[in-house]
């Protein structure tokens, strides 16, 4: 796979979104813009930031028509992924993955979110889930999958349990990507890029360890560099 690197641009401010995918453009193979910039700028600022397709982390969670629309507003962008949470059930994923295909061959890559990489067994077990995270990984990628999804967003510490459990074609898109030595920072589950791709990773999503290092784009060519 080429360039395998999803740069995380978390900013609410456009031109730092454009200054960061500019400079990264040659090392990234896509860009990140998740919720909060969605909020901010919209569509419109999807389309300011860069002229390529972008992975858009919104993860939509909503009854079945609600994130029909959604997605059907969403695929005049060109987007090449798409977020939703699996735990909005199996009739949304469906419903989400009818809508995407109205978009044809170019339509957006759906990406089910399993388990946040922020929440630890702990914080699952305040919401009511019980057992570990990998477990309740394993439960929702197979009803995502079932349902039409095409790939999952995980902590890359599941990255070789799923890869056991549901073979090499779904896509697995992974944060919680921290170089060796870098600080974990909010992610509870985390790894090296050269571990996750060893693991069966297809994209790194990484944000401050790139957006925040002095020169990004060097900190970006070193990673690529690092797991080619």
């Amino acid at each position: 796979m080429p360039n395998r690197i999803i740069a995380a641009l978390d900013t609410t401010d456009l031109a730092t979104a454009q200054t960061w995918a500019r400079s990264l453009a040659p090392h990234c193979g896509l860009m990140k813009l998740g919720l909060a910039f969605f909020m901010a700028h919209g569509p419109a600022g999807v389309r300011a930031v860069t002229d390529r397709p972008v992975f858009l982390d919104l993860k939509l969670h909503d009854i079945p028509n609600t994130v029909v629309g959604a997605v059907s507003a969403i695929l005049p962008l060109g987007a090449r992924m798409l977020t939703l949470h699996a735990a909005g059930g199996a009739a949304m994923i469906a419903a989400a993955r009818r809508a995407a295909d109205a978009g044809g061959p170019e339509r957006p890559k759906l990406l089910a979110v399993t388990v946040l990489t922020s929440l630890s067994a702990a914080a699952l077990a305040e919401t009511g889930v019980m057992g570990s995270p990998s477990e309740q990984v394993l439960r929702l990628a197979k009803l995502a999958l079932d349902a039409g999804a095409d790939g999952l967003v995980c902590s890359p510490q599941e990255v070789a349990m799923l890869r056991r459990h549901i073979g090499p074609n779904p896509l697995l898109v992974v944060p919680g990507i921290r170089p060796e030595g870098a600080p974990a920072g909010d992610q509870a589950r985390t790894m090296t890029p050269r571990e996750a791709v060893s693991a069966g990773a297809d994209w790194l999503v990484i944000g401050r360890p790139i957006t925040a290092a002095a020169d990004p784009a060097l900190a970006a060519a070193a990673i690529a560099a690092d797991i080619l």
